[in-house]
């Protein structure tokens, strides 16, 4: 018989101080189950601030790998969630299990979930217009809401040319796209924006068409005599030169809303690649809403999306 394994002098510490080193706001990693799917999220920092961010369209949690434990730092106990058909939840390939009102649900079914009856919804793009839908339906659970490029009433024209031949392309593609997808996945994460652009092409094309063809079977959004009902105190994010998500929402859902900061982002690249400043606000305005001070009080840039919007 060999001799026993004695572990060598000091490792128990040099494992004890290697946890010890382990990155702040590392998140836990969970799921829950939601009509029959797993609804995958993770959760960064603790405490009785919580705020949900809601990734885009065909993207996942991990594009706010960044700003998650950013916001963690700064006392805010930050939950980002993968949609069904997205990221680690579940992805039936069946259009019946999409739409904008399902997505709603499922941010709502992780507040309860969590025990957590109020929070701050907000996201980008996709995850923005859910955010606006939770609002709609269920307002009760919404603190505030954090709107980053709404797709609203001024980008119908590039929804359909910009998803119709991406949709054609997921249908009719499969037979190349999924080899191409496992390839992909086989990439390691490195790279913050090329990680996020991989994302797309990470994913099986089956389900993704079909949240695209379930979104386009639904409302998009609120309609506009909806919005105008909304009450929570809003920060909205848009930018100009993109026609998916025309500064002019971004303008218009400014003027609809009562208590709300607009902040006109530089690009649609600001907050992934220079994002103190947008961090800042965030964090700001996080820090008015769960004191209790006034949101819409002037810090905002108004003038330009109002005139951009008429």
């Amino acid at each position: 018989m060999g001799a026993a394994h004695r572990p060598r002098p000091g490792g128990r510490r040099r494992r004890l101080r290697r946890r010890r080193q382990r990155p702040p706001y590392t998140p836990a990693v969970a799921s829950f189950e939601h009509q029959g799917h797993r609804i995958s999220f993770d959760v960064y920092g603790e405490g009785d601030r919580p705020i949900v961010l809601v990734h885009g369209l065909l993207m996942n949690r991990r594009m706010f790998d960044r700003l998650a434990p950013e916001m963690a730092r700064r006392g805010n106990r930050v939950i980002t969630i993968d949609l069904l058909g997205h990221g680690r939840s579940d992805r039936p390939p069946e259009m019946v299990h999409y739409s904008m009102a399902f997505f709603a649900q499922q941010v709502v079914g992780l507040l309860d979930h969590l025990g957590v009856e109020q929070a701050v919804i907000g996201g980008t793009s996709l995850g923005a217009n859910t955010s606006l839908t939770v609002a709609k339906d269920a307002p009760d659970r919404v603190k505030a809401m954090v709107v980053e490029m709404p797709v609203l009433d001024n980008a119908l024209l590039a929804v359909g040319g910009i998803f119709t031949p991406i949709l054609f392309g997921l249908r009719f593609g499969e037979p190349l796209l999924r080899p191409l997808a496992a390839l992909a996945r086989r990439i390691p994460r490195r790279n913050f924006l090329l990680d996020i652009g991989l994302d797309w092409i990470r994913q099986d094309p089956a389900p993704s068409a079909a949240v695209l063809e379930g979104l386009f079977l639904g409302a998009a959004a609120p309609h506009h005599n909806e919005r105008i009902q909304m009450t929570q105190p809003t920060l909205v994010i848009g930018h100009h030169a993109d026609p998916l998500h025309p500064f002019s929402d971004s303008g218009m859902l400014a003027k609809e809303l009562p208590h709300v900061r607009l902040i006109e982002a530089s690009s649609i690249l600001e907050w992934r690649v220079s994002p103190k400043r947008l961090n800042d606000e965030l964090a700001l305005f996080l820090d008015d809403v769960w004191s209790g001070r006034p949101v819409g009080d002037g810090r905002s840039e108004p003038e330009a999306a109002l005139r951009e919007s008429r």
